[in-house]
């Protein structure tokens, strides 16, 4: 066909996204469930020491996320998914020749330190360099590899129980070693830098009105330093309703598995319930980008997170079969349909020149409270036998982050300020 438009390069950055988030997060995230009943039956840790890891691990993020959002800020993408991923890779490997708790720790940190170099947020702040005025609907897409990843859990479970979780921990870690080159080269940091523009529009760059001001159709988008960002009411109100929410996801993560197991579900099928949770969440994920870039983005996400709330209810005060099943339904909608919109809402607030180490600051707080979730989860397991209080208790901080969020107005930049007031 003559003179076919070419795809616009931004869409396959969203895609090699996919891919990378389905290799990346299912193991560390959904997956981690399953290597912790492997260890927990292998060593006879309890749950609060295998949790205690995963703590040390929002400890470490905390301290490194400003720094990781800094490095993509300044060096770009590319280089913090290969540098990221190599370390990933390495961890995994490091993995699976635990052989005690303190060397688990060690191995478990360059895990987590990998992903959070290589991971979710150099990818996402690329798609932010690429799009605006679809950037929500490119992230949400983007963002499904997080729960396609999801749908893989049954093969790494079923991976763990045929050949050991070492055997699989080593299989992963060299897996991803062989794939970093090839995800790291197919990585544009900005569109500019190939004489493109974000979404693809053909208009003059000269049209370009300052470093912090650029304007793209109808969309006039600045962009807030680290210092101004932190400055605004919006900045707060997105950091806790995102931390609020993601302690649920971050001790459903480690906990969710275990919990299933216990109510006598094999570990094949608890990693079933894991998939039905995840693919929700890809069918909502993309009706929440979809509806993100038309309507105001505070008040879907706190529909979104309330929705994830109620999930967390039946997790807690129905530990059956049907619980299950009820929770995987409506905590896949809220998570799958709040992530997006949480995440883009920071590019459209304070846009793209300091996005990521805007959100690696934002994560200090989110990463200190998370720390503690997991490991109290534990506590409270190993005191009472049963997960009903710290499932309650995320339930009721859903709600709080719910609420949170519909202060969230969009910002004024200070040079708007200023020229008003010249004006």
């Amino acid at each position: 066909m003559k003179n076919r438009k070419p795809i616009f390069y931004g869409w396959w950055i969203v895609a090699l996204t996919v891919l990378t988030m389905s290799v990346v997060i299912t193991p560390i995230f959904q997956g981690l469930g399953a290597f912790f009943v492997s260890l927990e039956r292998h060593f006879g840790w309890s749950r609060t020491t295998l949790s205690g890891a995963f703590s040390l691990s929002r400890a470490e993020g905390a301290i490194l996320g400003p720094l990781e959002g800094y490095l993509i800020d300044n060096l770009g993408s590319r280089m913090a998914v290969l540098i990221g991923l190599t370390i990933l890779g390495a961890g995994f490997i490091a993995l699976s020749f635990t052989d005690s708790i303190l060397w688990f720790y060690i191995s478990f940190l360059i895990v987590f330190a990998g992903a959070g170099i290589g991971g979710f947020m150099p990818l996402i702040a690329v798609i932010n360099n690429w799009f605006i005025k679809k950037r929500t609907r490119a992230m949400a897409i983007g963002m499904t590899g997080i729960n396609l990843g999801g749908l893989l859990v049954p093969v790494l479970t079923f991976a763990i129980v045929s050949i050991g979780w070492r055997t699989t921990a080593l299989y992963l870690g060299i897996g991803i070693l062989i794939l970093v080159v090839p995800i790291a080269y197919a990585i544009r940091n900005r569109p500019e830098d190939y004489g493109l523009r974000p979404d693809g529009i053909q208009e003059d760059p000269a049209e370009t009105n300052s470093i912090s001001n650029h304007t793209y159709d109808d969309i006039e988008e600045f962009d807030f330093t680290v210092k101004q960002a932190i400055k605004t009411k919006a900045f707060w109100a997105i950091t806790a309703a995102h931390g609020f929410s993601a302690v649920s996801a971050v001790t459903i993560t480690v906990h969710i598995i275990p919990a299933l197991t216990d109510m006598g579900l094999s570990l094949q099928a608890a990693g079933l319930i894991v998939s039905i949770y995840t693919s929700v969440g890809v069918v909502f994920q993309l009706i929440g980008g979809y509806i993100g870039d038309k309507f105001h983005k505070p008040k879907i996400i706190a529909v979104f997170v309330s929705i994830q709330a109620f999930g967390m209810l039946f997790a807690a005060l129905a530990p059956n079969i049907t619980g299950a099943l009820l929770f995987a339904v409506l905590y896949g909608a809220g998570f799958g349909g709040r992530i997006p919109l949480l995440t883009s809402i920071r590019g459209e607030y304070f846009g793209r020149k300091n996005f990521a180490t805007i959100f690696g600051v934002s994560q200090v707080p989110m990463n200190i409270a998370t720390m503690l979730a997991p490991i109290m989860a534990g506590i409270f397991f190993d005191s009472l036998g049963n997960y009903f209080i710290p499932f309650l208790g995320l339930a009721i901080l859903n709600f709080i982050g719910a609420v949170a969020i519909l202060s969230a107005s969009k910002p004024v930049h200070p040079s708007s300020v200023v020229v008003s007031k010249q004006g």
